[in-house]
């Protein structure tokens, strides 16, 4: 029987309704196979830790939010059963069913086990999408220890099942139904992935931002794997605007209305909702077709265009900046700022599966103008808010020039000294910045024992002294000529600000090792709260570590060991016991001066013994609300955050 024989006879025993948008069989076009995802599945999801892991059930909802996006969805569901086991549910129109003309299999087959196949290549099943590239279903399927669809048409309900990406059985008829949607439950193979523990947080996080992103769209998170289940339904008619309202619900805004502009070209669609607070960071994140576009694009560069050219024109029409003043800059004018660009374009370009850069060159002015325009009119319309932003504008570009003025400075002091690094630095021999570490220790005393345990070829050691500059209430001029932060700058050799330059990194490896106390876990939450904020490119790529010493040295004559948490002391006890009923020394380390030089390095320093933490930024806008919480002015929101997280808080070993 020949491929037409077998799509006619197929297509009458399962008839499929022709009349939804032309979605059909002949949408899914075909262009490549699948054979290389198990054997590299970084280069499709990233990674096989955790980052990966949730990046399938991102895959599976993205499709479903297709359907939301084309009109035809109105409720995802999305949960997690007993071992790990996920279930995303919607109620768009089903994906499917009918021959795949080129292939001669269901296309709902040819979407599950063929990469680069799906109805977003330009055919008529997706005027919008996120689902560029057609890899999402077909990856997903591969990496999973087993994957079951579920298809309803309207008439029947399909079924499907494969096992880690080949099927089981053709695609079925296990009833009737007059409902659509498609059902995709998988479970993830351990043999791929490092971890197979789903985190309920990280999940909620990615779904919430869809909710926002898709004004009245119910997506429902529930977590069925043990005890009551938990459960989170996200609806969000105000779209956007509820999105800002959510991120700036910890801080001080200037204003109580979110700004919302919208507008619609050829060029595609886009809208802005933002809002001020009386912060100095600011929170802009940039979508296309609901893909977080981190790394930003066009959208971006027009919507900072826009807001600084009506910023602007607004302040020398109404006098606020005289003829001899300078304009105000881009950063000046984004001071306080929480914002969220959001585009839907029919043929999104962008840079890699990753998609975190969005390349359409049409949509730069289509937003630059939507921004100007609305922004113009707003402040004509709101004077009293307008005169708020702008007071706090022009604080922030005086800010920026004692900033200059002070970086200047601090350059001519360097270039007159004889040695421009910190006096207190003691560094490394190696000159390739690959291969050098910074550690950046609390105390002279622990800094005196990390400078004598090192090894002096590749390891610099900075002692710090006292608690150091709160820069979550602070602007960058008061980070120039501070004592406790100007050397770690100096030492690191990137500059901050707009000076910042990753290139000329020092050290690729910057470690903070504090003591395991309160005071040291304030000194490492100061720390990170300044990198994040002024030299934020460390911790997105990886430059930032944090040490992990020893909280006990068990001794019984000669032999040593060390324990980290107090579970790992019991254990080693235990062990000890067994083997001898001796007299066990246990010394509590209050903190890193206690040890010697010997001790130092064998515990916190030695490259082949050591425990390092990675800091790691998946999602900068929970990031920033932590760092919010944690360190700025509001009491209230930083003690629920430490009832609710106590529980959690453990060294990661």
């Amino acid at each position: 029987m020949d491929n037409q024989q077998q799509k006619q006879q197929y297509e009458a025993q399962h008839p499929v309704d022709q009349e939804l948008q032309n979605y059909d069989a002949s949408d899914i076009q075909v262009l490549e196979g699948l054979e290389a995802v198990r054997k590299r599945p970084g280069m499709y999801i990233g990674s096989t830790g955790p980052r990966g892991l949730h990046h399938l059930v991102y895959e599976i909802v993205d499709n479903a939010i297709d359907e939301a996006l084309a009109g035809f969805c109105d409720r995802i569901t999305v949960e997690i059963l007993p071992d790990n086991v996920i279930r995303v549910q919607d109620d768009g129109r089903g994906i499917p069913v009918g021959i795949q003309p080129k292939l001669g299999i269901p296309a709902v087959t040819v979407v599950f086990t063929v990469l680069h196949a799906g109805g977003k290549f330009g055919g008529g099943g997706y005027k919008v999408s996120g689902g560029l590239h057609g890899v999402g279903a077909s990856v997903v399927n591969a990496l999973s220890e087993w994957l079951e669809v579920e298809v309803r048409d309207g008439e029947h309900i399909y079924r499907q099942r494969f096992e880690r990406g080949h099927s089981m059985y053709d695609l079925k008829v296990i009833g009737d139904t007059t409902d659509r949607g498609t059902t995709v439950t998988f479970k993830p193979d351990g043999e791929i992935f490092e971890v197979t523990q789903f985190e309920y947080e990280t999940l909620l996080t990615r779904l919430r931002e869809q909710a926002f992103l898709n004004a009245g769209v119910e997506i429902t998170l529930t977590d069925s794997r043990e005890g009551e289940p938990t459960e989170t339904v996200m609806r969000y008619d105000g779209g956007i605007r509820s999105f800002v309202e959510h991120l700036q619900r910890h801080k001080e805004v200037l204003h109580p209305d979110v700004i919302y502009f919208q507008d619609e070209t050829d060029a595609g669609l886009a809208e802005v909702a933002m809002q001020y607070n009386d912060g100095y960071s600011e929170v802009l994140l940039s979508f296309a077709n609901n893909i977080h576009t981190s790394d930003g694009g066009s959208h971006e560069v027009g919507f900072k265009s826009g807001l600084t050219r009506a910023f602007n024109d607004y302040a020398r029409q109404k006098g606020l900046l005289k003829d001899n003043d300078q304009n105000l800059a881009g950063e000046d004018v984004r001071e306080g700022l929480t914002a969220i660009i959001s585009v839907k374009v029919s043929d999104a370009q962008f840079e890699g599966q990753t998609k975190a850069k969005l390349g359409n060159t049409e949509v730069r002015p289509l937003v630059e103008g939507l921004v100007y325009s609305g922004l113009s009119t707003y402040f004509e319309e709101h004077p009293a808010v307008a005169k708020t932003i702008f007071d706090k504008a022009l604080g922030a570009a005086r800010a920026r020039e004692a900033a200059r003025k002070a970086r200047e400075l601090t350059r001519r002091k360097s270039a007159l000294e004889t040695a421009s690094l910190p006096g207190k630095l003691a560094d490394c021999q190696e000159r390739d910045p690959a291969l050098t570490e910074l550690y950046i220790v609390e105390g002279d005393s622990a800094g005196g024992s990390a400078k004598e345990g090192r090894d002096r070829k590749y390891q610099a050691i900075l002692p710090l002294w006292g608690k150091m500059l709160n820069v979550e209430k602070a602007r960058l001029d008061r980070v120039y000529g501070n004592d406790k932060l100007m050397p770690v700058v100096t030492a690191l050799g990137c500059g901050i600000g707009e000076d910042f330059d990753l290139s000329k990194l020092r050290y690729h490896k910057v470690i903070i090792m504090a003591d395991a106390d309160v005071d040291g876990s304030h000194i490492r939450t100061l720390l990170l709260t300044f990198f994040f904020r002024f030299m934020r490119p460390l911790v997105e790529e990886g430059h930032i570590c944090i040490a992990q010493p020893p909280l006990y040295q068990l001794r019984r004559g000669k032999e040593v060991h060390y324990a980290y948490t107090d579970a790992e002391r019991d254990q080693i006890l235990a062990e000890m016991n067994s083997r001898s009923q001796a007299k066990i020394d246990v010394q509590r380390y209050k903190g890193l001066g206690e040890m010697d030089p010997e001790q130092l390095w064998d515990t916190t320093m030695n490259p082949e013994s050591r425990i390092l933490l990675q800091v790691e930024m998946e999602d900068a806008a929970r990031a920033d609300e932590i760092f919010t919480v944690l360190m700025g002015d509001k009491v209230g929101p930083r003690r629920e955050f430490i009832e609710q997280n106590a529980q959690y808080a453990q060294l990661d070993v």
